[in-house]
C-alpha cells in the first residue's frame, strides 16, 4: 500500500518570539515492510540553522532555529510511504516466539547473546515510566504468568487495556504520571502504550514506545480507528527467539499496512514530534493536523 501523509504543526505566540530552536522526529523510518518513497518537510519562517540526523536510537532528527521575530511558526511534513507488513517476519510462523514463556525469556536475556545487547536498556526505568508502582506490576501480572507464552500474555494485556482503559484527551497531557493513568483508567494512545511498557518492564521484559501514524481514513465498510487525527503511538515487546513484535492496545490490534512507524523510544519523552525552547512571554496556541491515506 502507498500512503501520502501530511502531518502539519502550528503555533501561534501571542507577543512574538525573536530566537527558537526545535527538534523535529516526524520522518517515518525506512525500513523492513516501510519504505520513504517521498519526503519534504516545510517551516515557515525559513530556519536560520538547519541540520538532519540520526538519533541513538536510529531515528531521523531534524534541528533547525529561527533567529528572527516571528508570531507564527508553521512545520508541515509531507511523506509517501510504501507498506507492506508481508515482508516484515511474522510472528504466527514461529513456533518458538509463539510458545516461549516468560521464565524461557528471562533466563535467554540473562545469557551473553550479543543480540540481546541493544534490547536490554528497554527494560531499564526512564524518564516516563519511572516508579513502577505495585499497581501496575498486579495489573501486569494477571496476565504474565512463568510458564504462560509472553506472545499470548502480552496480546492479552494489550485487549485487558483496551477493555479497561476509556479514550479521553482531555483528561491527561505528555506530562501526566502513569500511576494516575493507572488510577484514572483514561488517556489517550500514548499512555496507553506506556501503561503496557510498565507492564513489561515490570516483569522483566524489554518493552518500547512507538511513535507513529494511523490510516486516516478506513477501508470499506469499517470503522475508523482512534487517533488518527494526531500522531499515534503503541508498545512492541522483544521475544528473545523471535525479535520485537508491535501491538496497539488503542485499537486492540497487532498493526499491519495501516500503521506508519516514525520513531522508537524508550517513552513519549525520547520521541516527540516536535519540541524546542522559545525566546518569548505571553501565551502560545498550538494546533496538530494529521492526515494518511492512500496515494492517488
Amino acid at each position: 500500500m502507498l500512503y501520502q501523509i501530511s502531518h502539519t504543526t502550528s503555533y501561534i505566540y501571542e507577543v512574538g518570539v525573536t530566537f527558537c530552536h526545535n527538534i523535529a522526529t516526524i520522518k517515518p523510518k525506512d525500513m523492513l515492510g516501510q519504505k520513504v518513497v517521498d519526503y519534504k518537510l516545510e517551516i515557515s519562517p525559513t530556519p536560520t540553522e538547519f541540520s538532519e540526523k540520526l538519533d541513538f536510537f536510529g531515528n531521523t532528527i531534524t534541528r533547525f532555529s529561527i533567529q528572527e521575530q516571528h508570531k507564527t511558526l508553521k512545520v508541515t511534513a509531507l511523506s509517501k510511504i510504501l507498506r507492506d507488513h508481508t515482508l516484515e517476519p511474522d510472528i504466527y510462523k514461529s513456533e518458538s516466539g509463539q510458545k516461549m514463556t516468560l521464565i524461557e525469556a528471562l533466563a535467554a536475556l540473562k545469557t551473553e547473546n550479543r543480540g540481546h545487547l541493544d534490547v536490554k536498556q528497554f527494560v531499564l526505568e526512564s524518564i516516563l515510566i519511572a516508579n513502577i508502582s505495585k499497581d501496575i506490576r498486579a495489573y501486569a501480572e494477571v496476565s504474565f504468568k512463568p510458564n504462560r507464552p509472553i506472545f499470548e500474555a502480552a496480546y492479552e494485556l494489550m485487549e485487558r487495556i483496551f477493555k479497561d482503559f476509556e479514550f479521553n484527551s482531555n483528561v491527561t497531557n505528555v506530562a501526566t504520571p502513569i500511576h494516575e493513568v493507572m488510577v484514572n483508567k483514561k488517556g489517550v494512545c500514548q499512555d496507553f502504550a506506556q501503561i503496557a511498557i510498565a507492564c513489561i518492564r515490570s516483569v522483566g521484559l524489554p518493552a518500547r514506545y512507538v511513535s507513529g501514524y494511523i490510516e486516516t481514513l478506513p477501508p470499506p465498510g469499517k470503522e475508523k480507528l482512534v487517533g488518527t487525527d494526531a500522531s499515534h503511538a503503541w508498545f512492541s515487546i522483544y521475544i528473545p527467539s523471535f525479535g520485537w513484535v508491535d501491538f496497539d492496545p488503542t485499537n486492540n490490534q497487532i498493526p499491519k499496512d495501516q500503521h506508519i512507524v516514525v520513531a522508537y523510544g524508550r517513552d513519549y519523552y525520547d520521541v516527540p514530534p516536535l519540541k524546542g525552547v522559545i525566546y518569548s512571554s505571553g501565551a502560545n496556541k498550538m494546533k496538530v493536523a494529521v492526515d494518511i491515506r492512500p496515494a492517488v
